[in-house]
């Protein structure tokens, strides 16, 4: 009788780790929220790491939204975005739930008191627009909504009005809130990847990439295996996060201290 030995059980293999196409650096920023010194730091810092890089590497700018409220000059950090991107760079703008907010309330300003209730008032005031004490309410809002639109540039609008929901490069997706676990990718709702935070935060399955967001707070970046947390509260902290990838490489550019750590 033939006897056969049992071949031994393969070992799993080690999760493949996440890269990006060759020949590209991606530096990817945080929620910035009204910050615009904190941005052009951001700004020269990266140029000047980029300058290090070998030649013929392709550097492209990812933006992961809420650029405006919360802190002083909103309407600085549209100015300093809304033009052309570096010399050598390419630039990518990710729609936060603030950016969201913001248009809508120039659609409607009936919906101005959920706009105000999380920051809205400091972008007004960037774009010097002030209560009037005479006015109700219900008046102040319209007359609010109607000073903004006539305050606000064409090009600010017009990039507000073309920023993106989500962005896949290599084995990354980047949006500004996350995803819902178990929808493909391609088919994400825009409410999810504008606001989710649970059963995204918590979640340890498999997305099919790793997923890059901003909008929940961390002292330090949130690094876990299927996804990258990298808003590190830069209006209150003046920390402002840039997660850098090549190849399989991760790396963080800061203005402030913040260590890069997993967050348990």
């Amino acid at each position: 009788m033939l006897r056969f030995r049992p071949r031994p059980a393969a070992r799993p293999a080690a999760p493949r780790q996440a890269r990006v196409p060759a020949g590209q650096r991606l530096y990817v920023v945080g929620d910035i929220h009204g910050r615009v010194d904190l941005a052009a730091q951001m700004l020269d810092s990266i140029r000047a790491d980029a300058a290090t890089a070998p030649p013929g590497l392709h550097h492209t700018l990812v933006f992961l939204g809420d650029y405006v409220d919360r802190g002083p000059d909103s309407r600085g950090v549209l100015d300093l975005l809304a033009g052309h991107p570096p010399p050598g760079f390419g630039a990518i703008f990710l729609k936060g739930n603030h950016e969201e907010a913001m248009l809508a309330f120039l659609a409607d300003p009936a919906v101005g008191n959920d706009w105000l209730r999380f920051g809205g008032q400091t972008t007004l005031a960037s774009y010097e627009v002030y209560r009037h004490p005479s006015l109700s309410h219900d008046e102040w809002l319209e007359v609010a909504r109607d000073a903004l639109a006539a305050q606000l540039p064409p090009l600010h609008l017009a990039f507000l009005r073309a920023l993106r929901g989500r962005l896949k490069v290599g084995d990354y997706v980047f949006a500004h809130a996350g995803i819902r676990p178990g929808v493909p990718l391609d088919r994400q709702e825009e409410q999810d990847l504008l606001w989710i935070r649970e059963p995204f935060l918590s979640s340890t399955a498999d997305h099919g990439a790793v997923v890059v967001h901003g909008h929940t707070i961390t002292e330090a970046p949130d690094i876990r295996h299927n996804r990258i947390g990298i808003d590190t509260g830069a209006y209150a902290t003046g920390r402002l996060t840039c997660l850098v990838l090549e190849g399989a490489e991760r790396r963080f550019l800061c203005t402030g201290d913040a260590p890069a750590k997993p967050q348990t």
